[in-house]
């Protein structure tokens, strides 16, 4: 893992807030390094994990053993769309530098918005690459978000090397008692 890389999911789970009894849902785990980083703060809580490579899935799992045999971390290779949580409610959803967020249809939404909890939110952690006169992914996330019955909280951003970091944190509107 490169340093850049170390140095984004090590903000990523900070920006979080892992509370110790937190149930979370990472899409795009990738290797599992932040699955990893927020098991070291959980104490009775849970995350799921999903990507969409089974090879991905097969990495994170060999990483997370320990925490997977422990109960704390459970993975399945699956879209969002696709994945089955049955009637789990996540306290915080993520996902970083994920391009699904960028296209994402509202099935997408939709399953995250049905599996948050009631104080719930979903934290999209991304990098904007410099491109002449194109909208930002922060701008587009935002949009995308907005249209689909999501409430902004605040955008944060981290300058890194070699692209700052951004996060959208959003809670469905209902959430935060702003549907009519």
């Amino acid at each position: 893992m490169t340093n850049d890389v170390a140095q984004r999911l090590l903000w990523t789970v900070e920006t979080l807030d892992v509370q110790a009894t937190d149930r979370l849902l990472e899409i795009g785990c990738g290797h599992g390094v932040a699955v990893t980083l927020v098991c070291d703060r959980l104490r009775g809580g849970h995350i799921t994990a999903i990507d969409r490579s089974a090879k991905m899935i097969a990495l994170a799992e060999k990483r997370n053993r320990a925490h997977i045999a422990a109960g704390t971390a459970a993975f399945a290779a699956s879209t969002l769309a696709g994945a089955d949580f049955g009637d789990e409610q996540f306290t915080k959803s993520f996902a970083s530098n994920v391009g699904l967020f960028r296209t994402a249809r509202d099935a997408e939404l939709a399953v995250i918005k049905r599996h948050l909890a009631a104080d719930g939110a979903l934290y999209l952690f991304h990098q904007d690459p410099w491109v002449p006169k194109s909208p930002t992914v922060t701008q587009t996330l935002t949009q995308f978000l907005d249209r689909n019955g999501f409430t902004i909280e605040r955008v944060l951003r981290q300058e890194m090397e070699p692209l700052a970091v951004n996060c959208v944190i959003a809670f469905p509107s209902s959430v935060v008692g702003l549907d009519a």
